[in-house]
């Protein structure tokens, strides 16, 4: 289902080659026929601010977006162990399974990128990558908490996936998450001492400008996402 893949690249730093493509976007939806109608208009405005908006003035309003605090980070481990050893645990598990897919990632990417973890699922049969969705959407469903609270168009991806046929969003852990978040900060000096943690891979650099990082080479599906989310 590639419709996966397109919310994945719609939540990827903004760049031409996506800007191009995404006045198909619309159609790909409609012939999958994976989300509703309603669902597809509710993605309309963030699809036509790509098609019409400056290139620049979209990458600094997705920086802005997700690169000034935790609570709107796309990796998913962030919010389940922060920078604990059990992250990087996780993290292995996760790459193990893509390889299960015959799905090697580049080694300047981490497993647990939202829209590398959404680029997965459009290999996957759909059962399957309903399955493994409803085991991400707790912490899914949080991070499209916040940006629906930060009244961001991004929101709507998120709600999109929170209501895929068969997907269950626990309410009360996600409310309890977003009540207990720490505010983002305000100033670069409060962002500084935010990420100054060792991340989990620390000799690892993260290019997150591109989600098609896969090799294919040959299933399993393994709740990897289960823990409180922090």
């Amino acid at each position: 289902m590639n419709t996966f893949k397109i919310l994945g690249l719609l939540l990827t730093y903004p760049k031409e080659p996506l800007l191009d493509a995404v006045g198909s976007f619309k159609a790909l939806f409609e012939s999958e026929d994976l989300l509703t109608k309603s669902q597809i208009r509710s993605l309309q405005p963030l699809l036509e601010s790509y098609a019409s908006g400056d290139l620049i003035s979209l990458q600094e309003e997705y920086v802005n977006t997700f690169d000034r605090g935790r609570n709107h980070c796309l990796y998913l481990f962030e919010h389940i162990h922060g920078e604990s050893r059990d992250r990087g645990a996780a993290m292995v598990d996760m790459k193990d399974m893509y390889a299960e897919k015959g799905l090697i990632i580049s080694s300047n990417e981490l497993p647990d990128y939202l829209p590398l973890f959404l680029e997965y699922l459009s290999f996957c049969e759909l059962d399957e990558a309903i399955e493994m969705l409803a085991d991400a959407i707790d912490v899914i469903a949080t991070i499209g908490a916040h940006l629906a609270k930060a009244d961001s168009e991004f929101a709507h991806i998120f709600n999109v996936l929170e209501h895929m046929p068969s997907i269950k969003v626990d309410k009360k852990k996600v409310a309890l998450a977003v009540k207990n978040a720490p505010k983002d900060p305000e100033t670069f000096e409060e962002l500084d001492k935010e990420w100054e943690e060792t991340p989990a891979f620390a000799n690892d650099e993260t290019d997150c400008n591109n989600c098609s990082v896969y090799k294919q080479d040959s299933d399993n599906a393994q709740n990897l996402f289960s823990g409180d989310i922090q």
